[in-house]
């Protein structure tokens, strides 16, 4: 039931996955749900660039360098953990939006269709037993500087995915009673 599985989506942390790699198959899966997520004047909006192997020792130290140089408040702290995280993961997928060129949609709607893809590849993530977060640093603002984006793409995050051992953690919300109105 897919109740089940929207109530068991949690965000696990790149410092619980085991080193274990995420077979890439696993990831297209993660892609092929992001690809039916719903999407105004089919303008599909959501973009993605997967980074692993190597390459996410180079995500860090490009992160790290980029928080050092862009802070008022630097920590060295922040920035050995800014550079380590990328390599706890297995894959660190950057999320980006791709502004339809003839803006037949407001921006926000873009962005909402690219967050419910990547709500989509939450949920697939959690059927397969996999790991994974969404992480918005401010650093994101400079990842044209690390790859290749298109003039008109925006990074809106990035989503960490691995294989963990421990248990999820049990999610609480209040009522939904407490949410609604019925007119």
């Amino acid at each position: 039931m897919i109740l089940k599985t929207i109530q068991q989506r949690r965000s696990i942390f790149p410092a619980q996955y085991s080193k274990e790699p995420v077979r890439n198959e696993q990831i297209e899966q993660l892609f092929e749900a992001a690809n039916w997520a719903p999407t105004h004047r089919k303008t599909e909006p959501w973009r993605f660039y997967v980074v692993t192997g190597d390459r996410l020792e180079n995500l860090g130290d490009f992160l790290a360098k980029t928080y050092r140089t862009t802070t008022d408040k630097f920590s060295e702290f922040k920035f050995e953990k800014i550079k380590a995280k990328p390599q706890q993961a297995s894959h660190v997928i950057v999320i980006c939006m791709e502004r339809d060129p003839k803006e037949r949609v407001p921006e926000w709607e873009e962005i909402a269709a690219t967050a419910m893809a990547v709500q989509n590849m939450w949920l697939m993530a959690t059927e397969l037993k996999l790991g994974s977060y969404w992480s918005s640093p401010s650093l994101v603002e400079h990842m044209e500087k690390f790859l290749p984006m298109k003039e008109n793409e925006k990074c809106l995050g990035l989503f960490y995915v691995g294989n963990y051992d421990d248990e999820s953690p049990r999610g609480v919300r209040q009522p939904i009673e407490n949410k609604v109105t019925w007119l």
